[in-house]
This record gives C-alpha cells, structure tokens and sequence, in this order.
C-alpha cells in the first residue's frame, strides 16, 4: 500500500513515515496493489489526532483518532478501519476483490471567500444503488450522501434521519 503523509502543525521525524508504512500494512490484505492510503497527522495543544482515508474499489475508508501520542491514535484508527471492513465485509467483498480500479483521492480546495463557501470538495461519481450509497456514508461516518443512482441514472441524496432510519432525496422529473 503507498502511503501519502501530510502533516499539520507536527514535526515528522524519520521514523514516523516508517512506523506508519509498518503498520498499514496490516491492511494490504484487504485492499488490491496500487491503493493509496492519505494519512494527516495534526498536532493540538492537548494531543495528537490522526486521520486515515483509503479511497478503494468505489469506496472510501475513514478513521480519525486523537490521543497523548500519534502512535496510539494510529492503532485507535487502524483498529476502527479494521472493525469498518469485517463488519460490512460480505458487502464489500465482491468490490473490493472484483474492482481492480484505484480511484483518485477526493480534491480538497480551500476557497478563499470570508462569509460563503470555505471549503469545496470534488470526487468523481460512479453509479451505485440506494443500498451501496448508505453503505457508504456509513462508512464515512457522514449523515448525508450523494451519489448517482444506477437504477435511474439519476443523482440522489441518502441521509440518515433524527429517527435512525434513511431517506433518499430524488430530483422531480
């Protein structure tokens, strides 16, 4: 697995890229050759917090943690991705081993605008099913997600209502 490492405010010494590469490789076996892991390591005043996003198969896996030392937030989050891919592994599985593809990781652009949009986020948008789209804000941990429906061809929203069940937003034709 290639890893990409940004770091925020963190002083990254030679050891942090090789201790990070080491124990991502723990999940070389869930994802195919060539799968780029970003991880951004962000230094606070109280802790340290890591953030792993793994673009794979159409799917995105993400884990953030916070801790005293980025070392045991990194096995905090490596332990949640873990727990993400067996959970809905069944589900995932014919992705992940069938789509050889490697998509490119989501582009974050800052805009430097002061009472509109501050940030802008720009990800390609491959047909899924209404199933796959809650599949997969559930796996980004969002409340919300678009995606373009392959039953209509049609872009739709998923989000997760107050009452812990889903609705789906369609366009009107």
């Amino acid at each position: 697995m290639k890893t990409r490492i940004i770091a925020k405010r963190f002083d990254v010494t030679e050891d942090v890229p090789q201790w990070i590469e080491k124990k991502l490789k723990k999940l070389d076996k869930f994802f195919p050759d060539g799968t780029e892991a970003t991880v951004v390591l962000i230094k606070t005043r109280i802790d340290e917090r890591i953030e792993i996003t793994i673009p794979s198969g159409g799917s995105i896996f993400r884990a953030e943690a916070s801790d005293k030392d980025y070392k045991c937030a990194l096995d905090s989050a490596l332990a949640h991705l873990e727990r993400q891919i067996r959970k809905n592994r069944t589900r995932l599985e014919k992705r992940l081993r069938v789509s050889k593809d490697v998509f490119e990781t989501p582009g974050v652009y800052e805009v430097e605008d002061e009472n509109e949009v501050v940030k802008v986020k720009k990800f390609e948008m491959h047909p899924m099913t209404t199933d796959e789209a809650i599949l997969q804000m559930n796996l980004l941990q969002h409340t919300f997600y678009m995606f373009l429906n392959s039953d209509s061809g049609r872009y739709n929203v998923v989000y997760q209502r107050a009452d812990g069940n889903y609705g789906v937003i369609e366009p009107a034709e």
